[in-house]
């Protein structure tokens, strides 16, 4: 530190004051008579060498005329005062020069007036640069006294205000004599440090300075000046001690800066900042509604409430509809003081203004309808589709596409460190958060939209009715994934097959949303019209897979227009099926990337068949293999996707091993264990992917019921297989099918004699229908046709078409069978 910055150069005299400046005593004819010894430093000689000599010797006109100065000064210590002082160039005997700064000083009265033989004059000279510094810092104090925005204020060792500045009073609002002597507490009564770790109030705070002579820096205090007295204020406060050039205290000196606009402009940023991070975390419109008003109270304002309209809330697209015409749905509301009345909301009416009261789903049954009267801030932000900001309240739009979905009321109030009312950079600031809460209100609306568009899709499309089997009983459950992540394409399916076998189908598309359950549909609608044709579970699949790999311009538009094709949606697509024949009692699976399904035996030993593992649907490349396992009577089988044993917190073979706990209660019906299976691997009801469930239980169908023979392949054959089969219906009590059935006989027999090799092996079931079942050894496979009269033959299957229900052809790895049903007559049921 300088020798100028100590605190023994730290006073008040000027450079030109006459006890420290070089003093020069002139007659009046300008002649020395008086030489100081600070004179003899300046000017490098001594008072014998300068006394008698004219001034002008010493001291000269700079280049020019140099300005001359305009500062003054007060009384001096010495007494003198200096009127102003000009420039000079000062000549020392060695030759050199030096600007200096000369003023002439007038001597005061003695008692009964100047003294006899007083000077006329007395002249004194200081270095220029010296004088300028000083200046500078007689400038700085004047500036800190009154042009400073920072608020100085000067307190003794009792804490009573001495001295303050400007800035200060400003702060005060108030004249300084008005205060002075008051202690801190007395002049902010409420006010309080926010600043943790330190002092709370302002006299702790300056006593631990002047006991520490630690100054503390960048405190912040929270008040609400005279000046301002509906809005928190915030200072950011300094205080250290001030002593003498003995280190003894004097008191302290505090200075404080209003730093509240800087302090809300960082309050906004961060509102913003923390809406952007809190403000659309789910897929869904009250959710975001209530994050809206939690971000905003009490920070911003008093109280928010959100009203959406009833199309949002549902999912429907926006309408531009008159302000009188929209219903509103109060979704979220959260004010700082509960039970504060709304003055501008008015009562709805009859709550008869949205939807159906009768329906249940109805968002009125959940969030009440509101309607504002006309001339409200809220009915006009309406009307124009812009903002309002009356008085205490600021209605904002939320708005998407040029379509108002909703409005954000913030409201102030008193008691919250708020402004009554808010300012421009407020208003600003509302209408961001706003406009960023309705881009999430509309992606949660249109997600809506979707979600409940596939909901109808999938729901539309797995099955609502499973008919009587005689081959197994069944029990299923469809748990749709959780709102954040929408609806899959998970499905299941049970198909009535020839026989009275049964195909059982699980499978699961990946991805979400619409086009997942459309393409799911069109899965489904694939595998029931390959099913329908017999095909075994390894022919399925790969048909299956052949169509999913299709490229999009070979897609028929069998399952669609070209528009409406598979895509990639496809291409990893899992599938498990499998045929049950509960006359033989063997189930018959192929998976395409699918986990293998869970069989329980009667014993309830539960395991999981290690089915060949195809790849996904789409893929292409490998093939797919069958895999055929006993299933008596009474087995259990699931079938099910990964949705029901995967989950975030464990992993799949954890899941897996409680789904074969849940499984091996015999006691149990298959309703319960679906429920039972639900809750303990799903316990909330949500899971993180679509879950389907299929519980099978396995019937056999008794010896009484099915009657087959094997017969050589000659005409005598015929005759022989229409005794069998008559003989057999009169043993089951139904001989009124009699004649149909020798018909269908004779005609499948014949054509198999002629046109298929043998061996032949007839089959009768007596199940919900008659079927009877012709298996032979040729792959050919028969047609219908119309015959002309003059063929002789060909009419064979057309009578059969005639006299039966339905009837089809299955391929088996020997040969075809063909098979028919007729329905039985009203007495078989007596």
């Amino acid at each position: 530190m300088s020798a100028a910055n100590t605190a023994e150069n730290a006073d008040f005299r000027g450079p030109l004051d006459i006890t420290r400046a070089a003093t020069v005593v002139l007659d009046a004819a300008g002649t020395v008579i008086g030489w100081s010894p600070a004179a003899a430093e300046l000017f490098g000689c001594g008072a014998h060498e300068a006394v008698g000599r004219p001034v002008g010797a010493f001291l000269s006109a700079t280049p020019g005329g140099g300005p001359r100065s305009r500062t003054e000064t007060g009384p001096s210590a010495a007494g003198p005062t200096i009127a102003g002082h000009d420039i000079r160039l000062a000549r020392r005997p060695d030759g050199s020069e030096l600007l200096v700064g000369t003023a002439m000083c007038t001597l005061p009265d003695g008692p009964g007036g100047t003294p006899a033989g007083a000077p006329d004059r007395v002249l004194v000279v200081a270095e220029l640069d010296t004088l300028r510094q000083w200046e500078s810092r007689l400038a700085l104090l004047q500036g800190l006294a009154t042009q400073s925005p920072v608020g100085l204020a000067i307190y003794d060792t009792d804490l009573r205000l001495t001295w303050s500045n400007t800035a200060y009073e400003r702060e005060i609002g108030r004249p300084f004599e008005e205060y002075r002597g008051r202690r801190p507490g007395e002049l902010y009564p409420r006010g309080r440090f926010v600043t943790t770790g330190y002092p709370q109030t302002l006299d702790s705070v300056m006593r631990h300075v002047l006991a520490t002579g630690e100054p503390i820096l960048d405190l912040h205090f929270l008040d609400r000046p005279p000046t301002d007295p509906e809005q928190d204020h915030l200072w950011s406060c300094s205080y250290y001690r001030l002593q003498d050039a003995h280190g003894h205290a004097l008191g302290v000196c505090e200075d404080s800066f209003d730093i509240s606009d800087r302090h809300r402009a960082q309050q906004r940023l961060a509102l913003l900042v923390e809406a952007g991070r809190s403000i659309g975390t789910a897929l869904d419109v009250v959710t975001t509604a209530q994050e809206i008003a939690e971000v905003t109270v009490p920070g911003f304002a008093a109280a928010v409430r959100v009203d959406v309209t009833r199309a949002t809330v549902t999912g429907e697209a926006p309408t531009a509809a008159d302000a009188a015409d929209t219903v509103l749905l109060r979704v979220a509301e959260r004010p700082a003081r509960a039970g504060a009345p709304d003055p501008d909301l008015a009562p709805a009416a009859g709550g008869t203004q949205a939807g159906d009261p009768e329906d249940p789903d109805d968002p009125r049954h959940r969030y009440p309808p509101v309607a504002y009267p006309p001339g409200s801030p809220q009915n006009r932000s309406l009307a124009s589709g812009g903002l309002v900001l009356d008085d205490s309240a600021l209605v904002v739009p939320l708005r998407a596409g040029g379509s108002v979905l909703g409005l954000v009321t913030f409201v102030r109030g008193d008691g919250f460190g708020l402004a009554t009312t808010f300012d421009n950079g407020e208003v600003a600031l509302a209408d961001e958060l706003a406009a960023r809460a309705a881009v999430s209100i509309d992606n949660a609306r249109r997600f809506t939209r979707e979600r409940t568009a596939s909901l109808v899709l999938q729901r539309q499309l797995l099955p609502h009715h499973v008919p009587p089997l005689s081959a197994v009983d069944i029990a299923y459950r469809y748990l749709p994934t959780d709102a954040a992540t929408g609806v899959g394409g998970d499905w299941f399916d049970v198909i009535p097959l020839s026989g009275t076998r049964v195909g059982l189908v699980v499978g699961d598309v990946v991805g979400h949303g619409l086009r997942a359950a459309a393409t799911m549909g069109r899965l489904r609608a694939s595998v029931r019209a390959f099913a329908q044709l017999d095909m075994a579970p390894d022919e399925l699949l790969t048909r299956l897979d052949d169509l999913v790999g299709q490229p999009v311009s070979q897609q028929s538009d069998v399952h669609g227009s070209s528009q409406d094709t598979y895509d990639e949606v496809t291409t990893g697509a899992t599938c498990l099926y499998a045929v049950y024949d509960p006359v033989s009692r063997q189930c018959v699976m192929a998976r395409a990337g699918h986990l293998p399904p869970a069989v329980v035996d009667p014993d309830g030993r539960v395991s999981f068949p290690d089915l060949p593992a195809g790849p996904p649907l789409g893929l292409g490349g490998l093939p797919f293999e069958s895999a055929e396992i006993e299933l008596p009577a009474g087995s259990l089988l699931a079938l099910f996707t990964d949705g029901l044993v995967e989950a975030r917190d464990h992993d799949i073979g954890l899941g897996l091993d409680t789904l074969g706990r849940v499984l091996g209660d015999r006691q149990a019906s298959l309703e319960e264990l679906c429920d039972r299976a639900i809750s303990e691997l799903a316990p909330d009801g949500t899971t993180a992917d679509d879950t389907a469930l299929l519980l099978v239980r396995t019937r056999e169908l008794s010896d009484r019921q099915v009657a087959d023979w094997e017969l050589t392949a000659e005409p005598l054959a015929v005759g022989r297989a229409r005794e069998l089969a008559t003989g057999q219906l009169e043993a089951w009590g139904l001989e009124e099918l009699s004649f149909s059935t020798e018909l269908v006989v004779s005609e499948l027999v014949t054509n198999a004699v002629r046109h298929a090799g043998g061996p032949l092996r007839l089959r009768l079931i007596r199940d919900r229908t008659l079927l009877c079942e012709l298996a032979d050894g040729s792959h050919t496979s028969p047609h219908l046709r119309l015959s002309k009269d003059d063929d002789e033959g060909g009419r064979g299957l057309f009578i059969v078409a005639q006299l039966v229900q339905r009837w089809g052809t299955r391929y088996t790895p020997t040969g075809k069978t063909i098979w028919t049903e007729q329905a039985f007559p009203p007495a078989a049921f007596g």
